[in-house]
């Protein structure tokens, strides 16, 4: 089973980093975060059934260890034996300018807009976003738009 999370974190691992640089502003703060959503992922490995695309499940495991780390008090984590040591966070950034000028401005909004918005980037559906967040259809449209709008103008 470590195998297969191995290789699926590493398929996937971009969705874990753009969670981490969209929720964390800081570098240390990023892969502190980083190994949350990998220990969380490992935890609910055992339980994931395909009944959605790998990453869709976690995109939905990142966003929501994401956000509810904002809301909890701070607490140590204890990490056990098993978790794998060779799944670290990248260490080369060579983000251009503008990529770094779009993640403050999308550092800039709120937790839920941050997670239906990195959805649309990464091409999900409104269907799909829906699913993820737990929004309708017609409710993610309305969001993203409004979205789109404070973007434009923080980006201007």
């Amino acid at each position: 089973m470590e195998q297969a999370f191995l290789k699926d974190i590493q398929q996937h691992q971009n969705i874990i980093y753009k969670v981490c640089n969209l929720y964390r502003d800081r570098r240390e703060d990023q892969e502190d975060l980083f190994q949350e959503i990998v220990y969380q992922l490992w935890k609910a490995y055992p339980g994931f059934k395909g009944e959605a695309k790998l990453s869709t499940w976690m995109y939905r495991i990142a966003l929501n260890t994401a956000i509810a780390a904002y809301r909890k008090p701070k607490i140590d984590i204890t990490y056990p034996e098993e978790l794998p040591d060779h799944v670290q966070y990248a260490t080369d950034t060579n983000s251009s300018e503008n990529e770094q000028r779009l993640f403050r401005a999308l550092r800039s909004l709120t937790d839920a807009e941050k997670a239906v918005i990195s959805l649309y980037l990464e091409d999900y559906s409104y269907q799909e976003i829906a699913a993820i967040t737990g929004l309708t259809e017609s409710n993610v449209g309305v969001r993203l738009n409004r979205i789109k709008t404070k973007l434009k103008e923080r980006l201007n």
